[in-house]
């Protein structure tokens, strides 16, 4: 991957994040100062970039979608239902670049889209094991290389399990797929 692919990415990702409040206003500027160094260049993006932490909060919001409609980006709107997927899936990056722990990870997935989003519902579940370390049967070491397997599948693009493979649990998750069942 060239480098302004690499920042097309990183700028993709920190859009999505911060469309569903995961990132500040000002990691979003940052990531278009980034863009225009690796070699992207428009006039939306340079409008972008040129953003002070103070301006970014007030004007984000309206700069961006032509700055990445400007570079073939997709805009997702504010805590939409169609930015959840990419903002989970650059979370994953995020976490695999060791940006965030397993830990972490889990907790902002679970605290933003519960059980409910299929695509999420393993990591969860993988949540809620780690609040009950104490009482089951899987040491972190085992929940954090579970977590690391999700995430992979995740920043790969792939989709979410269709069907079930064990039994479900309180949560509407499967214990088998994990082999706790």
């Amino acid at each position: 991957m060239t480098s302004t692919e690499a920042a097309a990415n990183a700028l993709q990702d920190h859009a999505a994040l911060w469309s569903m409040g995961d990132v500040r206003a000002s990691d979003v500027v940052s990531a278009a100062c980034d863009a225009l160094v690796a070699g992207l260049d428009s006039p939306g993006l340079r409008i972008l970039a040129a953003l002070t932490r103070a301006e970014a909060d007030y004007d984000v919001h309206e700069l961006l979608p032509e700055a990445l409609e400007g570079l073939g980006l997709t805009f997702y709107p504010v805590d939409s239902e169609t930015g959840a997927e990419p903002a989970v899936r650059a979370l994953a990056r995020r976490m695999l670049a060791a940006e965030l722990t397993p830990r972490q990870f889990t907790f902002r997935i679970r605290h933003r889209h519960g059980h409910e989003l299929a695509l999420t519902a393993e990591l969860a579940d993988l949540d809620d094991e780690y609040d009950t370390l104490e009482y089951g049967d899987k040491t972190t070491a085992q929940i954090d290389a579970e977590v690391r397997v999700e995430a992979r599948r995740l920043a790969a693009g792939s989709p979410a399990p269709t069907e079930p493979t064990g039994t479900p649990n309180s949560h509407g998750g499967e214990l088998g797929r994990r082999g706790l069942g």
